[in-house]
């Protein structure tokens, strides 16, 4: 049997192993697009912190972890798939077949229309390489300008400011994290970050770009050296076009990981699958998520009928020593229940969405105890009997609601 993986993140290195260790015999490759060890983009800000150096990023912690496992890593870039042929092949002409395959090709950067945003002082901040263009580039007291404040935006925020930094963050939504928090946490997270020394402008776009800075659509001008986006990102299914693989937002999968197309899996960031809260399918580009995929697609690649329960939306952050986070249908749905405790000057919010006896979703700022909790009792869709009317009344008692609504009888 002959496996190939798109993409060496962690999808695809935990699909490997897993189906090396279902499959002790059969040949394994991994295919990745950059010039280095698998690694981890969330490990990222911490090399730009100074915590790690490059090689913490890294997936596994030595080459010979694959050469004992026998998992070919190979560099290039995809350029179609042929299921008819049951082959893929790379940019430069190179092919490699396949028994079965499995897609997990990430996402990337989306760029706004932004004049200059292709300039030689704009980077992203994504890859290792990126990484290095901003350790070069902020160093101790250099202008910084960010654009963006949603999750990936906000990571990278806690990075720029421990590096000392003069820092101006730009978020073209209402608040910050627009898509992960409600008008109060987020206006609380803006309000941390300023008491820190931060600059946070919300509510305005970015006007251009030009080697000595921002300017803004309202007409503020901010001066950076170093301008860095974080405006979102996109699956990478480019190479699929003319396979027959189907797409939407990302690559639309079963719950056993199958794309339309025989023989073809996906999984991680590139993948369109079950949503938990919603049962609809939607792209979650978040490494736990990532995770779970690989391990799961890998059982069902092996011929077991591993059935995905769906990924829960959640958002963990910790900026700058204050801990947020949401969880699942943070909005809420029409006709459901809301609990919130909002306490500005302790700096801590909660916020509990109901639908009927079932907690489906949850946004906290600066409640550290309670992000298992809230996880654990969205996900085991326990019903909450007396405990609903409890927490409407004292939405910090979620301890209390988990242990006696989880408890086995």
């Amino acid at each position: 049997m002959q496996y190939l993986i798109i993409g060496a993140g962690p999808a695809g290195v935990n699909a490997a192993e897993a189906l090396r260790q279902r499959d002790p015999d059969a040949a394994i490759r991994i295919i990745g697009d950059e010039p280095e060890p698998p690694y981890s983009r969330m490990a990222i800000p911490y090399l730009l912190m100074n915590n790690i150096d490059e090689q913490g990023t890294h997936l596994r912690d030595r080459q010979a972890h694959f050469d004992d496992l026998r998992i070919d890593l190979s560099h290039g870039r995809v350029e179609r798939v042929e299921p008819a042929a049951h082959q893929v092949v790379l940019q430069g002409g190179d092919s490699f077949r396949y028994d079965k395959l499995l897609i997990a090709t990430g996402s990337s950067p989306v760029h706004p229309p932004i004049p200059g945003i292709d300039g030689p002082n704009v980077t992203n901040c994504w890859t290792l390489a990126d990484a290095r263009r901003i350790l070069d580039g902020a160093a101790d007291g250099s202008r910084v300008a960010l654009i963006g404040a949603g999750f990936i935006g906000s990571i990278v925020l806690e990075a720029l400011a421990r590096r000392g930094v003069e820092l101006h963050v730009v978020e073209q939504g209402e608040r910050m994290v627009p898509r992960m928090m409600g008008p109060e946490a987020g206006g609380m997270l803006q309000r941390w970050c300023e008491a820190k020394g931060v600059a946070v402008h919300t509510g305005v776009g970015v006007a251009s770009i030009d080697m000595a800075g921002v300017s803004l659509s309202n007409g503020a001008r901010i001066d950076a050296d170093l301008v860095i986006t974080a405006t979102g990102v996109k699956p990478n299914v480019g190479f699929l076009d003319g396979s027959g693989v189907a797409v939407e937002q990302g690559v639309l999968i079963d719950r056993h990981f199958r794309t339309n197309v025989d023989d073809v899996y996906a999984a991680g960031d590139v993948a369109q699958g079950l949503d938990f809260s919603t049962g609809g399918y939607a792209v979650h580009a978040i490494q736990p998520t990532a995770t779970d995929h690989g391990h799961l697609a890998a059982a069902n690649m092996c011929g077991q009928l591993a059935e995905y329960e769906g990924s829960l939306n959640m958002n963990v952050l910790d900026t700058l020593g204050l801990l947020s986070c949401s969880f699942g249908l943070w909005e809420g749905v029409e006709g459901g229940d809301q609990a919130e405790l909002y306490a500005p000057d302790d700096w801590r919010y909660l916020s509990l969405q109901f639908d009927g006896e079932h907690l489906i979703g949850a946004n906290a700022v600066g409640l550290y105890q309670h992000v298992g909790v809230l996880r654990g009792l969205i996900q085991r869709r326990s019903p909450l009997g007396v405990w609903k009317a409890r927490l409407m009344q004292d939405p910090t008692r979620l301890v209390e609601a988990y242990v006696a609504t989880t408890q086995v009888v």
